[in-house]
């Protein structure tokens, strides 16, 4: 059967693809082997820590810095991470009111046994006045339950629980525990309790996709066993790894590694089964079919899988410690699904042969002409000049970037408590504090102040504190002289006057952009703020959880130049090195950018009118970025590397027109698989997750239905054998060994049907 193809790999490969058939069974072997072994190791999860973001600070950032200096100076920080809600929509009576106080002041003579972790506590009510700003008067009640900050999440919520349990009965309208504490270990129990189901549908979903696209009962099996002893293995290796190089891994990293794994692997399973079926309508030999296919499709799928793990390499050069944490898991397992894919596929593809695609087996025929698809006729449409190329590189480019203009409006956030499913406690919790006092009454801003005899200066404190309601985004203070001096001495001031402290809750969910904006105009206001309250001579600083959650947005903004460059010159050196073109692979790069661009501004524009003024989660659209860019070079690799193969020997024009039809056909089933596997993210009920979800799967799906099936054709056309500079493509088409009827596009297409 006459072929496109000059040869089935260069001479390493064939040797590589001889020695894998040759050893088959070893291979098969040596993981099962492996695969069994591994559940001796330590999952991810238990090499994980508590998961908290600010564990994952620099120790000078200056919101640590100066919590930290507040617990020095106070025992505890005045953050209000964890919180007691009560509330009655029809108002709280005055011996209600008074309970709360009571509780409190009981805890701060010790009054409280089992509670030995519990610093202090501090009452808030909104009734008579006590605190402007509320929405409402009389209904609702807040304790601050205040710990040392080296109890765990999970100890705090326990604590915040046992406190309510002893201090409030049955009609005292407890609403419950929330907090951005008890708010994390809330989404640790639902990432735990959802990895299963995302594990279950993905993998159900790849079976599917596969299923259909092979009319095949085996090659989806072939997937399934292939990325299960990789998921094994990546699982219990990076815990290894994890303890042994001693990063912090948040808790948000394993059900991407799993959407990550199970979506590559099966892209590569994709090819290997294309290029094995083609392989087997040309000769009915198993074993020399397998070769062939495992010569042909190794050198791509390894070049793709390593210009994926260059990708999300980027990551490692980010200032921020989530990204350089979350950097070296995603090559791992790049790089160990990669290892997997181009040994153990291989070997059982030998074993298989046919058989892989039953109850469908391809035979050898003799090559005839095929009747003209519905995708051929499009493609043909699109590419048979430069002008309609030109019109379909336009049109394309125009949709992309008209998706990509929401980017302009871009805000990031921190989600902790609005991550939350509406049903859960802690958020039902928050929902009742918020509409008895104001949106930022969880997770207040501090202002720590030192100076001397600032006890005394209380008229100057009221000032300041009086300044900063007036502030835009400022909801209420809590400063000396707003509470009984019995529940301010140890809590708003030290008891050697050196330091006073001043609790700021904003108009606007304390970790939202909006929120944020407002911290950081507070921080640049605050220098003229004190000289205006006759406090110049004290020093101050911002602590809590919006302060944190402003610097960790300023370091990733400040990280995107630096991991856009690393992911853009990682990405555009692989293409470099396998195509030995520097035109094709810029504008292979611009398409990957535009379906990113256009993906990333699309998830704004959803996320923006569900929830206004929370912007994305800091690290949602840079993950997304980086990964996004590594499946594009990915599927470029397999895409133009097979018109290239052609393209040595046939003129660029013919090439394109034998190979894409077949090309586009596997990146589309392997888009579908990946773009599924990220798009189930969204099972997981955090807004984090669904935003992901959402980035990816436009993005995948951009990239394969108008990236790689429109843009990429019509821009080989426009360009011609010059997308090869400074290399050269292009000649006469190889003569056939024998004389035989023609062959159609999809019989010699590199990636079958």
């Amino acid at each position: 059967m006459s072929s496109p193809y000059r040869a089935t790999g260069g001479r390493r490969a064939r040797r590589w693809a001889a020695l894998l058939v040759r050893l088959r069974w070893w291979v098969i072997g040596f993981w099962a082997v492996v695969a069994l072994a591994s559940p001796f190791l330590p999952t991810l999860g238990e090499s994980q820590g508590v998961g908290n973001l600010s564990g994952l600070l620099p120790k000078d950032t200056p919101a640590v810095t100066t919590e930290l200096r507040s617990v020095d100076l106070f025992g505890f920080p005045l953050t209000g991470r964890t919180a007691v809600v009560q509330r009655d929509p029809h108002g709280l009576s005055v011996f209600d009111q008074a309970r709360t106080v009571v509780n409190a002041v009981a805890v701060e003579k010790h009054q409280r046994p089992g509670l030995r972790r519990l610093r202090g506590a501090l009452p808030l009510t909104n009734g008579l006045g006590a605190f402007p700003g509320s929405r409402e008067e009389g209904t609702t009640a807040l304790t601050y339950l205040l710990f040392d900050p080296t109890v765990s999440f999970s100890a705090q919520t326990r604590a915040a629980r046992r406190y309510a349990a002893v201090s409030f009965g049955p009609r005292d309208s407890f609403v419950g525990v929330t907090g951005s504490v008890p708010a994390r270990a809330a989404q640790g129990h639902i990432i735990h309790d959802s990895l299963p189901l995302v594990e279950a549908l993905t993998l159900g979903a790849i079976l599917l996709i596969v299923g259909a696209a092979f009319r095949s009962v085996v090659a989806p099996l072939l997937a399934a066993v292939t990325t299960g002893v990789a998921y094994l293995l990546t699982v219990h290796l990076s815990g290894e790894l994890a303890q042994i190089l001693g990063f912090a891994t948040p808790s948000e990293l394993e059900p991407v590694i799993v959407a990550l794994l199970l979506g590559v692997v099966t892209d590569y399973v994709v090819f290997y089964l294309t290029a094995l079926r083609e392989q087997l309508e040309s000769t009915a030999d198993r074993l020399e079919a397998a070769r062939s296919a495992t010569a042909r499709c190794t050198p791509i799928v390894a070049v793709a899988g390593l210009a994926v793990a260059a990708g999300t390499g980027a990551l490692l050069v980010a200032q921020s410690l989530f990204f350089r944490a979350l950097g070296p898991a995603l090559v791992f397992t790049v790089l160990l699904g990669l290892l997997v894919a181009v040994t153990l596929v291989p070997a059982m593809l030998s074993v298989l042969g046919g058989w892989a695609f039953w109850p469908v087996r391809p035979r050898a025929r003799r090559p005839a002409p095929r009747p003209e698809t519905l995708r051929m006729r499009v493609l043909a449409a699109l590419t048979h000049s430069r002008r309609a190329a030109g019109l379909t590189v336009a049109g394309c480019v125009a949709v992309l970037l008209v998706a990509a203009l929401p980017l302009l409006r871009m805000d990031l956030g921190v989600s902790f408590v609005g991550s939350l499913p509406p049903d859960n406690g802690v958020r039902q919790a928050a929902d009742a504090a918020r509409a008895g006092f104001a949106p930022g009454i969880l997770s207040p801003t501090t202002v720590l102040l030192e100076g001397k005899r600032l006890d005394r200066q209380r008229g100057r404190l009221r000032r300041l504190g009086q300044s900063l309601e007036q502030q835009p985004g400022v909801a209420g203070v809590l400063y000396p002289g707003s509470l009984p001096r019995r529940l301010e001495r140890g809590v708003l001031t030290t008891r050697d006057g050196r330091a006073a402290r001043l609790l700021v809750v904003l108009d606007h969910p304390a970790l939202g952009a909006t929120a944020i904006n407002t911290v950081d105009h507070l921080d640049s206001r605050l220098p003229a703020l004190l000289r205006d309250s006759g406090l110049s001579t004290a020093t101050a600083g911002l602590a809590g959880d919006t302060a944190t959650a402003a610097y960790i947005v300023d370091q990733t903004s400040g990280d995107l130049l630096r991991i856009a460059l690393a992911a853009l010159a990682a990405n555009l050196l692989m293409l470099i090195i396998f195509l030995r073109a520097v035109v094709a692979a810029a504008y292979l790069l611009l398409g990957s950018l535009l379906s990113l661009g256009a993906a990333l501004g699309l998830t704004t524009l959803v996320f923006g009118h569900l929830d206004p003024g929370a912007g994305l989660t800091f690290y949602v659209p840079f993950a997304g970025a980086v990964l996004l860019l590594a499946f594009g070079s990915d599927y470029n690799i397999f895409a133009v590397g097979n018109v290239w193969e052609v393209a040595r020997t046939r003129p660029l024009s013919e090439a394109v027109a034998l190979v894409m039809p077949g090309t586009i056909t596997a990146i589309l089933v392997a888009g579908l698989a990946l773009a599924a596997s990220f798009g189930l993210l969204a099972v997981v009920p955090l807004v984090p997750f669904r935003q992901l979800a959402l980035v990816m799967l436009v993005g995948i799906l951009l990239d394969v239905l108008v990236v790689r099936s429109l843009l990429l054709p019509a821009m080989l056309t426009v360009v011609g054998p010059a997308s090869a500079w400074p290399s050269r493509l292009g000649g006469s088409p190889p003569a056939d060994p024998a004389p035989g009827p023609a062959v159609g596009p999809e019989t010699t297409s590199a990636a079958g049907r």
